[in-house]
């Protein structure tokens, strides 16, 4: 097995026709389906069920597909660490987000970036905290913002920014009608909820409900922010989510959750005990250097609306 007829059996898999992958690949087509067969044989397993005009993936097809991928990304991403190192600054730097407020943030990140060094070329990954964590200590990503908490003792983290938990309530929801930008964590008691799947936030939730002596109706949990606003779209329940998108949506209100207020921080995180490509290195030093002259805030950026100011008491939930 090597390289080469792993692309070969990446760009089969996704075009599910041999004829088009064969397009794709600038190759004919009966040389492509001898080194899928010759795959088949090496590993021992039938990769794909030939139908008439479409190919159908085994699942020894599936897991050999998700290996192949990661293999593919990390080969790409090495030879670019090389390539690197014999001159100007140029390659791919994958960077993982959370969903919500923080692609917001890395756009920033990215477009100054990018004015500095026009030649590097972004990949994006968005997700959970704890599957954009994963990518990175599995390699597949360089660096990682993601909502704490986070390893420290496997990842070296550096602080971004903090937001506060907020309420997407219905927009014919009573709740929806009070006015201000705020609503106490009581009249949330005894609603149906939408939860962030994460252990971690689940508990800390509860432990938050707890300090007014309520417990929370948890009716849905999900680590999709764009979920969660689907489900309160159609009023299925209330969301409690850390404040995240500047897009506007008719369907929907928010107000921050108060009394007790409470936190969520955000960091970029990266392995430890790695040492980082050179490229990563720059595009961390950048971001050091950013945050520290409060970029984040300058008028070089666009900011669509006021940020919600935390009150100094807050507590990190």
């Amino acid at each position: 097995m090597d390289i080469r007829v792993l692309r070969y059996f990446v760009v089969t898999a996704q075009e599910a026709n041999m004829t088009r992958a064969a397009e794709k690949l600038n190759m004919s087509q009966p040389p492509l389906s001898n080194q899928i067969k010759a795959l088949e044989e090496e590993l021992g397993v039938e990769l794909f069920i030939r139908g008439k005009r479409r190919l159908k993936i085994t699942e020894e097809g599936q897991q050999l597909y998700r290996r192949a991928v990661q293999i593919l990304e990390l080969t790409d991403r090495t030879l670019e660490e090389f390539k690197d190192l014999r001159g100007e600054v140029h390659g791919s730097l994958c960077l993982a987000t959370v969903e919500g407020r923080a692609p917001y943030v890395a756009a920033r990140w990215i477009a100054g970036f990018h004015e500095e060094y026009p030649l590097v070329h972004f990949s994006l990954w968005n997700g959970s905290s704890d599957e954009a964590i994963d990518r990175v200590n599995r390699g597949l990503a360089d660096c990682a913002l993601i909502a704490a908490p986070y390893d420290m003792e496997h990842l070296n983290g550096m602080y971004i920014c903090s937001e506060p938990w907020i309420a997407i309530i219905p927009k014919e929801h009573p709740l929806a009608q009070s006015e201000g930008r705020e609503i106490p964590l009581s009249a949330l008691a005894g609603e149906p909820l939408i939860l962030p799947s994460r252990h971690s936030r689940v508990e800390a939730i509860q432990r938050w409900f707890g300090e007014i002596g309520e417990e929370p109706q948890s009716l849905c949990e999900t680590a999709s922010f764009l979920d969660a606003v689907a489900l309160v779209e159609q009023a299925v329940g209330i969301a409690i989510f850390p404040q995240t998108t500047y897009t506007p949506n008719s369907l929907v209100e928010t107000r921050v959750i108060m009394n007790p207020v409470k936190k969520i921080d955000y960091y970029l995180v990266r392995p430890r005990e790695e040492h980082s490509a050179r490229l990563t290195q720059l595009f961390l030093e950048y971001v050091e250097d950013f945050m520290e002259e409060d970029l984040l805030h300058s008028e070089r950026f666009r900011v669509r609306e006021e940020e919600y100011v935390l009150p100094e008491d807050a507590e990190i939930l």
